[in-house]
């Protein structure tokens, strides 16, 4: 598979099979994914590699912080600022998209609940990335970097037969998921890459998000 096959083939996988995967492809991947460009080649980005009962222990820290209810506590900054338009429509229309097609009425909260739940548990993965970044680091285009190196993970993965999700919501409980793994407080979750193998036979597995359109995103200078 070519990089321009990867790129159009890469979607966020929401439903995975249970079969493990081997530490020597994710070791492979990793080794593949941080030739990604940072700035001034700070290559900032710390990995954290969870499976098995490491990462059940944290998708049930996750679960208890959400129905306690515990405030956020994310490794990047988040503005208390909604997303106006078009940015707003196009996370409607996701999620109207994907409660359609598991069959979630619009009013059925405890179903919803159940899907954010999923969500925090990494979509059920058989392992997780989290890219962390050290707290001396005070350059905020760490933000930047640590996606250019998760997109990465998530195109080398293609090559191996893997899925992924890029997930930010599920960082947001650090606290519970340092001391269940016992990382110290000097290193902030920035976003995890849940990975695994897709389950086709899921009505998720077909499902693909829209783009729009390139015109409508670009102006060109200088052009004829």
């Amino acid at each position: 598979m070519d990089v321009i096959e990867a790129v159009k083939a890469r979607r966020s996988i929401r439903a995975f099979k249970p079969d493990p995967v081997p530490m020597g492809i994710i070791k492979e991947i990793l080794e593949i994914a941080v030739r990604s460009p940072s700035a001034n080649n700070t290559q900032p980005w710390e990995f954290a590699v969870l499976t098995g009962a490491a990462l059940d222990d944290v998708r049930k820290a996750n679960l208890d912080a959400f129905n306690k209810r515990t405030p956020f506590d994310p490794g990047i900054p988040l503005p208390d600022v909604k997303w106006g338009e078009p940015y707003r429509g196009r996370q409607l229309e996701l999620g109207i998209a994907l409660f359609r097609l598991l069959g979630i009425p619009k009013d059925d909260f405890p179903a919803k609940v159940a899907w954010a739940e999923k969500g925090l548990r990494f979509f059920d993965a058989p392992a997780t990335i989290l890219i962390c970044v050290d707290d001396s680091n005070k350059d905020t285009v760490y933000i930047f970097d640590s996606g250019a190196v998760a997109q990465t993970i998530a195109l080398v993965a293609l090559h191996f037969g893997l899925g992924t999700c890029i997930q930010r919501h599920v960082t947001n409980y650090q606290e519970a998921i340092r001391k269940n793994l016992g990382l110290p407080a000097s290193k902030r979750i920035i976003i995890a890459v849940s990975l695994g193998y897709p389950d086709e036979a899921s009505p998720l597995f077909k499902f693909r998000s829209t783009r729009e359109p390139v015109d409508s995103v670009t102006t060109w200078f200088g052009f004829d």
